[in-house]
């Protein structure tokens, strides 16, 4: 009987792992929000590390996170560092590119939970009055990462925090004083 069990296990494993094997090795998140302010105040925001803090969903998760900052505050080659609890993690995050009123691009590197690194950019579209925000990320997912991913949504987890930011730096980036 025991045998049969845990014949059973593995070829459950074997299974899971196969199937893994034929996920894609791609993720790709992407959220635009429109809002109200102009394509500046929202891009000075988010060229910014020093604001992050008032916008970033990350930063809600875990208020006693340890932050630092490291090169210019702003613009290509500020760096974000971080260290928090289970939720957030641990990884830094480098200003890689930076267009006034138009795009931001980072590199995102995860120590923890999971080493990893991701391509993030906000561009800012003039759109009517106001300005469409669009927040994208790209990644490979590893081995470990697809098998997650057979079992819980990891393109929603995180879309869903893209909003939540989206929201937040929508209120932030119309609260701003105008030009």
């Amino acid at each position: 009987m025991i045998k049969k069990i845990l014949l059973g296990l593995v070829l459950l494993i074997a299974i899971i792992c196969v199937t893994a094997s034929f996920q894609s090795d791609d993720m790709s998140v992407t959220r635009s929000a429109t809002t109200t302010a102009s394509p500046e105040a929202a891009f000075k925001i988010v060229n910014d590390f020093r604001q992050w803090d008032s916008w970033s969903p990350w930063s809600k998760l875990d208020p006693g996170m340890k932050k630092s900052l490291e090169g210019p505050p702003e613009g290509v080659g500020a760096i974000y560092k971080w260290s928090g609890n289970n939720e957030v993690g641990e990884g830094s995050t480098t200003l890689v590119e930076s267009k006034p009123n138009e795009k931001v691009g980072m590199k995102l590197a995860f120590v923890r939970p999971f080493a990893g690194t991701s391509d993030v950019q906000f561009t800012f579209t003039p759109e009517g009055t106001g300005t469409k925000i669009t927040w994208a990320m790209q990644s490979k997912k590893p081995f470990i990462g697809k098998i997650m991913g057979m079992f819980m949504d990891c393109e929603k987890m995180c879309g869903d925090q893209f909003l939540a930011g989206l929201a937040n730096l929508k209120k932030i980036a119309e609260a701003a004083p105008k030009a």
